[in-house]
């Protein structure tokens, strides 16, 4: 059962080996909650779903300790709520609960700890008071900030060196720094800021810096030094160096032991991002399409590759999902079985390799259908038995088959459950004429009709 993960910060695969098999901790960037979230943001929580399930399997469910956090202080909340005049707490609660009921349509399981900026203010000023003390931050007029130079191996995560942070390049330019990478720890009030936006410090009344959120939060609720660390690939820098930054000289101690970081989703090879306005809303997306549908295709593609998100895709995912679950629904009832097929667990030990395990998800399913044309019953069981096994591993099938065909047909399985009794009836009264018509009728719909030895059953195609 070894696990090999991608480690962003090695730029290798390594073994993974947590630090205690009894508590294994996992910290994921959660949403920044002012607006809806495009299905690019849902890659993360997707991706370390199935991570966190994996986990869950070799070392119980029990010992993974999943954080997600929730940033409710951010200078676009202070923004959205000057424009619309909401409380920020009225606007982080009302997309605070529409992320976590998306999240849950698309089957990622709770996080173990849902941890609030808000509620770490205090945990963030001790961090920001202990890295002054150790002077690797300094107060200037407009709050207090990192120094980068400070720390020898800054960059040290995405590669960058210093000589790279040219002002502009996702370096805020400010005079008040005395580096332009420097980065925030705590940033002064300003007039106008809504007071619920304000906190007092020792420095100054004002509010935190987004990085510190994370690294007082993820010390607070797992540790100083954490097993796995992820988020998308667009956090590597500068958020997540920051946190290392933040984190290791605050504790002297190394942050997380794995980086983990997914690609892209693109919109007509562009990335999709709300300031490009190519975003498409998880939330809108759920009003058309099944979220199995939009989890298997996410999954579709490796979590580090981008991923070029179409319509053909989600068409796709659907088609497959229907021939999976019409598999499933032919050895529905043939319980018992044991589990005898390791493909899919295989697959996400080597780097979460999801395409590969979908390609065996598929096999499962063919071997289903076969066992069904041959009324194997014992071969039925296990084929069910592999199915439902897999589908937890990749959060999939968590519907019956009844219900999941029901939710993709108008008509429902008690519609064509009866037309395929009524071509029974036929058949056995020799009116071959009406058979062939029901036949036909069901063929339209895309309903394949399998005659064998323990009768006729149907299929989606």
């Amino acid at each position: 059962m070894t696990i090999r993960l991608y480690d962003t910060a090695a730029r290798k695969k390594r073994v993974f080996q947590p630090q205690d098999p009894a508590r294994v901790t996992m910290y994921v960037c959660g949403p920044t909650v002012y607006n809806y979230a495009h299905i690019g943001n849902a890659r993360p929580p997707i991706v370390f779903d199935v991570l966190r399930r994996l986990l869950m399997r070799v070392y119980g469910d029990d010992a993974v300790i999943y954080a997600r956090n929730i940033t409710d202080i951010e200078d676009k909340i202070i923004k959205a709520s000057l424009a619309s005049g909401e409380p920020i707490a009225e606007i982080t609660k009302k997309f605070a609960d529409i992320y976590n009921a998306d999240t849950s349509a698309l089957n990622v399981l709770s996080p173990s700890i849902e941890p609030w900026a808000t509620d770490h203010v205090g945990e963030m000023i001790e961090m920001i008071e202990k890295l002054v003390r150790k002077s690797y931050a300094y107060v200037g007029k407009e709050g207090v900030w990192f120094s980068v130079n400070s720390m020898p191996d800054y960059g040290k995560l995405s590669g960058r060196k210093l000589d790279d942070n040219e002002a502009g390049a996702r370096v805020a330019v400010d005079a008040d720094k005395r580096d332009p990478a420097d980065f925030a720890l705590w940033k002064f009030a300003k007039e106008g800021e809504p007071e619920d936006a304000i906190w007092d410090s020792p420095w100054g009344r004002g509010r935190p810096g987004w990085h510190i959120e994370c690294s007082a939060m993820a010390a607070k609720h797992l540790g100083k030094t954490i097993d796995i660390h992820g988020g998308g690939i667009d956090l590597q820098f500068p958020h997540h160096e920051n946190e290392i930054a933040q984190s290791e000289c605050a504790h002297g101690e190394i942050m997380a032991n794995y980086w983990m970081h997914n690609g892209f989703l693109d919109m007509g090879g562009e990335k999709m991002s709300k300031s490009l306005g190519n975003v498409v809303l998880v939330h809108e997306l759920l009003e058309q399409w099944h979220g199995e549908v939009l989890r298997f295709a996410m999954l579709s593609g490796h979590y580090r590759a981008p991923l070029d998100w179409t319509e053909d895709l989600l068409k796709q995912a659907k088609t497959t999902l229907d021939r999976i679950y019409g598999a499933l629904r032919r050895v529905w009832d043939a319980e018992g079985g044991r589990i005898d097929d390791r493909g899919v667990f295989d697959a996400l030990c080597d780097d979460l390799n999801t395409p590969e395990a979908l390609a065996s998800l598929s096999r499962l399913a063919g071997e289903a259908n076969t066992a069904a044309d041959k009324g194997d019953v014992d071969a039925m069981a296990t084929a069910r038995a592999n199915l439902l096994d897999a589908g937890e591993l990749l959060g999939l099938l968590t519907l019956t088959p009844k219900a999941w065909e029901q939710g993709g047909d108008d008509d429902g399985n008690d519609r064509i459950d009866a037309l395929v009794q009524a071509r029974i009836d036929a058949r056995a009264a020799k009116d071959w004429a009406e058979a062939d018509r029901i036949r036909d009728e069901l063929a339209a719909k895309g309903i394949e009709i399998m005659d064998g030895a323990g009768g006729s059953t149907w299929r989606r195609v």
